[in-house]
């Protein structure tokens, strides 16, 4: 697309008759401020008697058919010069041109190799400066990253000297990578340079890709302290290094533009007060290809003014319009327009201006600068006849100076006990309006290394992750890496990834994962809580075993004949009976087992051998299981017990009724991303994948959530936070199960930085002094809402309750109720058996042959035994007796 410059000057010469000298313009896209430079410079160096009229093309210069069309275009218009930029790829097709058709060529782009008459370059050549820059910084061994785009002579240079001085060189292109996968690309390159132990590094690239690489570094995080870059272009302070400023790195480069030069400022000046609308590009800081576009329509203007004194004729006629005839027809004065602008000497925004014969700048001045804390110095310059010179020796720019001036900033992060604010924080400043652990450790670490600090609550609230996609770290690591703070004192867990990028001190305290779930309701004692001692199982066996005791009693009191007794008559009485009786019937001998059984005794025991050796084993088996019932029943019914669903990671693992998740952006999430235990990534494998997400940004979000989800959450965390939350009002969490790992919570510096030392001795300080110990007492438990220890959350010991013994005293009015039934059971049993026995004995006396008594006289006196038959209404009712009593196991039989 072409953009015409509105003409209103023009127009204005026109009517005055100032004679004006049409220049044409190629401009790549996106070169917004440089053409704004263009138009400035046409302004400020036009006159009334003189002025430039400009034909601007915008074009894709890396398109040689394009810039081949567009600088014939202008040619065919009739200019008198080109200023333009051109690549590696359309160097040399406007160099042929312009050899050609004797047009001079104007550019800032990069010196162009070989001897191109007619081309006029405005920028400086680095070769010298970086050489002398390299021999200052005694480098023997780099890396040379470099864009071929920018022509391969610097390159040459270099090696050249390389083999001469014996230099290891690396060179590597950057110019060909893909846009698409550069980041990729820089970050595999940076990891081979990492394996080579390559930390001094030459950036030969235009400023957009020295942005991309720097990015890249600052991103990666582990090319920075230690580490020193050249930037090998003429715009040090062009790119936004303010990320990199505080990180460690030393960088190194060079500026054609010298902001403190006068006339530099006065530019500046006029250059803030454009409107950006009008000249895009105005709102920022003039960059050095700007620069030199403004001082190449500077150099024009003075070729052309001296031209028009002389009053040189500088018409074209004929064919000479036509870049493209066959044969084609140079332009006669264009020799004189080169010989012109070649003799300008001028001081501009690059320095004094002076070309040789061949069309590049000589007699110019480079100023060398390192980047600082305080951002870019000048330690020195170079030019051709002095070479390098320091002004400013610092062979380690980036080294922090002494602390006892500098207020050092502590990031740290809103995180209870480790740091809160106060109740009445509006009525503080600074520092006075947090307390907590880490304050407390803040203070102490400050008294010990003598330094003044600020604490300053991190932005995005995090610890610090990289990011998977842009691996930029967020948190209080990253402002450690991006350099906004000196040193990190909150509960930052030490890592691998972090320890790449970051410094950390010893561990100030220890801990690990835990699980945090919903404290589940206290388990009321059941009715038959008295049961719990043993288990199931047991009770079942007792059972059967008191039934088979009682059978075995039963069997050997049976076969044994020592188990066999005559029954005595009562009071002298004759006995009327030769039938034996055996006490052990199957009723007595269950009584007797469990008598045995409840330690009571019973009022019958075995005779025979095989009974008690029977009897004996069942008491040492009652003896055992009552003792351990006994030992037992005091802790179950003493000790109120709380059912947890959750036990452990495990646990956790095999089910999905449960959700658990992690902090986002935190080490507990990372430590699950990275584990190669089966268990573990089972584990992360459902938190990736979980919806909702289970993730949360702060550790009190996911306390709250664990407290509203009903024991449908649970939350992995540090276990100092879970004991520590435990220790807090409504006291409704737990922490169940072991630590899932073993890791420690460090104080962390920047790479490289000189406090990391006296740091890691304070907190070996305080640990031997047990000043550690005691914050966190003063903190965890001292302070604790829920009690010593845990308070409620632990099993506690107390007064049994009804609720407890409830089941003894159901037994008990159960065995009284049952005792009544059976008493008057066998009240009617009885009752309607002597019911019988008398209707009977009554239908006997009425019978005749029953009636009357009888009485037989031996006739021996001494062998005539008195036999008085009485009527069976005055006999004893022996039957009966009997009868009623072998309803409890009594029985006889003949022998």
């Amino acid at each position: 697309m072409k953009l015409i410059l509105v003409l209103t000057l023009l127009w204005r010469e026109a009517v005055c008759g100032s004679p004006s000298v049409q220049i044409g313009g190629l401009f790549p896209r996106g070169a917004d401020q440089e053409y704004s430079a263009f138009r400035v410079g046409m302004v400020q160096f036009g006159m009334a008697d003189f002025r430039l009229t400009p034909h601007i093309d915008n074009l894709e210069v890396a398109n040689s058919f394009a810039v081949t069309n567009c600088f014939c275009s202008q040619f065919s218009r009739g200019v008198y010069a080109i200023f333009g930029f051109y690549d590696k790829k359309s160097v040399n097709t406007i160099t042929s041109f312009c050899e050609t058709l004797h047009v001079s060529f104007i550019t800032p782009s990069f010196p162009a190799e070989g001897m191109n008459q007619f081309v006029l370059q405005m920028r400086p050549d680095i070769k010298g400066p970086l050489v002398s820059l390299v021999e200052y910084y005694k480098w023997e061994k780099f890396a040379y990253l470099y864009d071929s785009d920018r022509g391969l002579s610097t390159l040459q240079v270099i090696l050249d000297t390389a083999a001469e001085k014996k230099w290891v060189v690396t060179a590597i292109n950057v110019g060909n990578l893909k846009d698409e996968r550069k980041d990729e690309a820089y970050r595999s390159l940076f990891q081979d340079l990492e394996i080579r132990k390559e930390r001094r590094i030459i950036l030969d690239c235009e400023q957009d890709k020295v942005k991309d690489i720097m990015e890249q570094v600052i991103t990666i995080g582990r090319h920075v302290k230690g580490y020193h870059y050249i930037i090998a272009n003429l715009g040090f302070v062009d790119g936004d290094l303010s990320k990199i400023q505080y990180g460690g790195a030393n960088v190194s480069g060079f500026q054609i533009v010298d902001f403190d030069d006068p006339l530099v400022s006065k530019f500046d000046q006029r250059w803030e007060a454009l409107e950006e609308k009008e000249y895009p590009g105005a709102d920022i800081r003039i960059r050095y290809t700007s620069a030199l576009t403004y001082d190449a329509v500077h150099v024009m203007t003075e070729a052309f003014r001296f031209l028009h004194k002389q009053r040189i004729d500088m018409s074209r006629r004929g064919n000479s319009g036509d870049c493209l005839a066959n044969p084609a027809v140079p332009w006669a004065q264009g020799v004189e327009i080169e010989r012109a602008l070649k003799q300008v000497r001028v001081d501009g925004l690059t320095g004094n201006i002076q070309f040789d014969q061949y069309g590049k700048r000589v007699n110019y001045s480079v100023t060398i600068m390192e980047l600082k804390n305080n951002g870019p110095v000048k330690i020195g310059y170079w030019n051709e006849m002095d070479k390098m010179v320091v002004t400013k020796s610092d062979l380690y720019p980036n080294d922090t100076m002494g602390m006892e001036n500098k207020t050092v900033i502590v990031t740290t992060i809103l995180e209870a006990p480790y740091v809160m604010l106060k109740k009445n924080a509006e009525l503080f400043q600074d520092n006075d309006r947090y307390e907590g652990y880490c304050v407390d450790l803040a203070a102490e670490i400050a008294k010990h290394c003598g330094i003044r600090y600020q604490l300053r609550i991190v932005g995005d609230g995090k610890y610090g992750a990289r990011d998977a996609e842009t691996k930029i770290w967020n948190g209080m690591v990253g402002e450690l890496v991006y350099g906004k703070a000196d040193i990190a004192v909150a509960p930052l867990t030490i890592t691998l990834v972090r320890e790449e990028v970051i410094d950390f001190s010893k561990p100030f305290m220890s801990l690990g994962i835990s699980i945090m779930i919903k404290k589940p309701q206290k388990s009321k004692p059941g009715v038959f809580s008295f049961l719990d001692p043993l288990a199931y199982e047991i009770w079942m066996c007792i059972v059967f075993a008191y039934i088979g005791v009682s059978v075995v009693l039963f069997l050997v009191s049976r076969f044994s004949p020592y188990e066999w007794t005559l029954e005595e008559p009562e009071d002298g009485a004759l006995p009327l009976t030769t039938e034996s009786t055996n006490e052990f019937g199957i009723f007595n001998s269950l009584w007797f087992s469990l008598g045995a059984f409840m330690r009571q005794g019973c009022d019958i025991s075995p005779r025979s051998l095989s009974g008690r050796i029977v009897g004996g084993v069942w008491w040492f088996f009652t003896l055992i299981i009552i003792s351990s019932y006994t030992a037992n029943l005091a802790a179950f019914l003493t000790v109120e017990r709380m059912v947890s669903p959750i036990e452990s990671a495990e646990d956790l693992a095999k089910q999905t009724e449960i959700a658990y998740g992690t902090l986002d952006s935190g080490s507990t999430k990372e430590f699950f991303r990275r584990s190669k235990i089966a268990l573990f990534d089972k584990m992360w494998q459902y938190m990736k994948s979980a919806e909702p997400s289970v993730f949360v940004k702060k550790t009190s979000e996911g306390v709250l959530r664990v407290r509203k989800s009903k024991g449908k959450y649970a939350y992995l965390l540090e276990s100092t936070m879970n004991e520590y939350i435990e220790q807090r009002k409504p006291c409704d969490t737990m922490k169940v199960g072991g630590n899932l790992d073993s890791k420690g919570y460090g104080i962390a510096t920047p790479k490289g930085s000189p406090l990391r030392n006296a740091v890691n001795l304070a907190v070996l300080k305080l640990n031997e002094q047990g000043l550690l110990d005691k914050l966190k007492n003063k903190w965890w438990y001292d302070k604790g809402e829920c009690g010593s220890g845990g308070g409620e959350s632990k099993e506690k010991t107390s007064a049994l309750s009804l609720s407890n013994v409830a089941g003894v005293f159901y037994i008990l009015v159960g065995g009284l109720g049952l005792a009544m039934m059976v008493a008057l059971v066998e009240f009617c049993y009885k009752s309607r058996a002597e019911a019988k026995k008398m209707k009977v004995a009554a239908n006997t006396l009425s019978s005749p042959q029953h009636t009357g008594n009888y009485t037989h006289t031996l006739s021996s006196p001494q062998h005539a035994p008195n036999y008085n038959l009485v009527s069976p209404s005055h006999q004893p009712n022996y039957a009966t007796y009997k009868e009623g009593y072998s309803v409890y196991g009594i029985e006889s039989v003949k022998i």
